[in-house]
């Protein structure tokens, strides 16, 4: 069975950026740059860009295309073909499969928050509530805790991410991404014109501006610069924000054709998605609330983290603006756009593996993985209270995407070897990768990921030994850790089977 490809370079590109861009760029990014020194928090995260984004996706573009080669699409079937004489390596790429589809899990169901908020939004249904904080933390419970309309908008985000994936890599997620990053790039420009030319909205405060909010992301506290957690939250910050280490860029890659290049690729899509980061989403969230809410709350807004900040504070923000239901949703469908080119990526690497390894049509991967990732949303979305998307999110979204990009690394840089590593990134590329970037990719960024794996896990003892877990949540903690070592078992078990099976069809 012929494997699908990429349609066009543009496509690809957008489709990575799409991958990348998500609710982490407008949500995250402004907290951690208000509460990381401001200003001074571009140098740590400009270096670690430098040090270690840039050199991941490099090496997940050049894994992915070069095992696309040999018919893999997922890390198992990539890190054998680097490391054939090894047959335990393709186990440690289960975590390429397993990454994307835990996320896919919990993911999908915030995702459909957005689609639901913004409907909402533009009904004006959010407007009696969005009037002060507590109406609006209480009705994002409700709209959590209660099945409608909340289960309403899960089935409808959950059908869109199947139906893209459904129609394959180049008529589906190409086709889907070519028209939805331009698209969520203007909503995203919209707004961050409407923010910018809001000057003062009360004239009895002309403090209480949009320059002053500039400024107090932007303005520098260099003294940030001598705390090692702003560099390590500066690091953390890059290496979510790009979509490293899950395994979606190596499948993506193993589309292309041998002479792509994806030395520029790679960096246009790093470009691109930094852009829209820094540029974009640096200039609606926290300017907007510091011209509304005013100096005293926004300390508060920043603190309250990326969650409360995208559902609870902008709602009352937009609320406050004028034509307050055409922004509102506005806001809520470009988060929803941008959730949906994410998630769909997470989803290819478990298709892919269905159709490399045990050759299935995808129609049929397409079912299995549908009905499979559908039965395990449900206890996300029933004990959500109870800690699920938490426990979840730290294991998967957070260690589990460090231990994978350390073993890219390794496995590049060190089985592979830099000699062979660095001639394979160059095959086609028009760009000459600075040779300074041999000794960064094998010495620096490995460096870097150990030190960020030892220092979350060093300061998650409370959530490793739940000491702040009410003992009513606890069982479901417990169970939900249970289940990830289960579906992790699982998929090892399917990789052994699908290498049994293929030693007996070249046999």
């Amino acid at each position: 069975m012929a494997r699908d490809s990429w349609a066009s370079r543009l496509g690809v590109i957008l489709a990575v950026a799409g991958s990348a861009v998500g609710l982490g760029n407008f949500l995250r990014f402004p907290v951690q740059a208000a509460q990381n020194g401001g200003g001074a928090f571009m140098i740590p995260y400009f270096v670690s860009l430098l040090l270690l984004g840039i050199p991941l996706m490099w090496i997940e573009w050049t894994l992915g295309r070069y095992g696309g080669g040999f018919g893999h699409g997922t890390a198992p079937g990539i890190f054998h073909s680097v490391w054939n004489k090894n047959r335990f390596i393709k186990y440690f790429g289960v975590i390429g499969i397993f990454g994307p589809l835990a996320i896919f899990v919990y993911y999908t169901f915030i995702e459909s928050w957005t689609l639901g908020f913004g409907v909402l939004g533009l009904m004006g249904k959010l407007k009696i509530a969005a009037a002060d904080k507590i109406s609006m933390q209480k009705f994002l419970t409700n709209y959590q805790t209660h099945l409608w309309p909340s289960y309403l908008f899960f089935l409808l985000t959950f059908t869109a991410n199947i139906y893209v994936i459904f129609n394959g890599v180049s008529k589906g997620i190409e086709k889907f991404s070519r028209w939805a990053m331009p698209t969520l790039l203007i909503m995203a420009v919209i707004l961050m014109i409407r923010v910018l030319t809001l000057g003062a909205p009360y004239p009895d405060r002309p403090d209480w501006n949009v320059v002053n909010g500039l400024g107090y992301l932007w303005n520098p506290d260099f003294s940030a610069l001598l705390n090692p957690k702003v560099w390590l939250a500066a690091a953390g910050q890059i290496f979510f924000t790009l979509s490293v280490g899950i395994g979606v860029i190596l499948t993506y890659a193993s589309y292309l054709k041998k002479t792509h290049d994806v030395v520029l690729s790679g960096l246009t899509s790093v470009s691109t998605n930094e852009f829209i980061e820094v540029v974009i989403a640096g200039s609606i969230v926290i300017p907007a609330a510091y011209a509304f809410l005013g100096p005293s709350q926004i300390g508060e807004v920043a603190k309250s983290g990326a969650f409360n900040l995208g559902f609870v504070t902008m709602p009352m923000v937009l609320n406050r603006f004028p034509m307050p239901a055409f922004f509102t949703g506005l806001w809520f469908l470009l988060l929803f756009l941008a959730g949906v080119t994410s998630s769909v990526s997470l989803v290819q690497p478990a298709i892919a593996f269905l159709e490399d390894e045990f050759n299935l049509s995808r129609r049929k991967a397409v079912v299995i993985f549908s009905v499979i990732s559908f039965v395990l949303i449900q206890p996300v979305i029933f004990y959500f209270s109870r800690g699920v998307v938490d426990e979840m999110d730290f294991w998967v979204g957070t260690v589990a995407l460090v231990v994978f990009a350390l073993i890219e690394v390794i496995l590049f840089s060190w089985v592979f070897g830099m000699d062979r590593a660095w001639e394979e990134i160059h095959q086609g590329a028009d760009l000459q990768i600075p040779r300074i970037y041999r000794f960064i990719m094998k010495y620096v960024t490995p460096l870097l990921l150990i030190i960020i794996l030892v220092s979350w896990l060093a300061n998650s003892k409370e959530i490793i030994f739940m000491t702040n877990v009410p003992p009513e949540n606890k069982p479901v903690v417990l169970a939900t850790r249970l289940s990830l070592l289960i579906a992790l078992g699982v998929l090892a078990a399917l990789v052994k089977i699908a290498w049994r099976r293929r030693r007996q069809l070249e046999g």
